[in-house]
């Protein structure tokens, strides 16, 4: 689009589906390598990935030229797809419904950097279910918890307290 300028920057959060942990350390660089991809093949601008067990966050400079719900789609499709075919866990591979769309400021974007590449410590101390339902709260975000994510703190231990983060 000629004579259109734009800064937008939104980190995008989704959840492996029943909040499994199917995503191993030892996968994780492949796949953060594949969904970089599916971004540049957008034509959009990758600044951070960071893949924990079961969820990932994803940070994107990205063009008015694309809704974001398409561009999800596609990374949650393609990754899916991916993962099946590297047969990497038993059974079928699926990301939840739905997904986190936060937006930033330039001002911002070495923070919300730092704070996804380090996704391990920070889920030391807070779940994912914390983490999210802080993200809606900063943001001012209304929900109704009957549509967040399924989470897994629901049907057994959390993860941190199993000690899988």
């Amino acid at each position: 689009m000629p004579n259109t300028y734009s800064q937008i920057y939104i980190q995008i959060v989704f959840a492996v589906k029943g909040r499994d942990n199917l995503i191993s350390k030892n996968n994780r660089e492949e796949l953060h390598k594949y969904i970089s991809g599916i971004i540049q093949s957008r034509e959009q601008k990758l600044l951070s990935i960071f893949c924990m067990p079961d969820h990932t966050h994803i940070l994107i400079g990205i063009k008015p030229s694309i809704a974001i719900s398409d561009l999800v789609r596609d990374i949650k499709a393609g990754s899916s797809h991916f993962i099946n075919e590297q047969k990497w866990v038993k059974g079928k591979f699926n990301w939840q419904e739905g997904f986190g769309a936060f937006s930033y400021s330039k001002s911002q974007i070495d923070d919300v950097i730092k704070y996804i590449l380090n996704q391990e410590e920070h889920h030391k101390k807070n779940s994912f279910k914390e983490e999210y339902i802080n993200f809606l709260k900063k943001f001012e975000i209304e929900y109704d918890e009957k549509y967040l994510f399924d989470w897994v703190e629901n049907q057994q231990a959390a993860p941190t307290e199993l000690g899988i983060v």
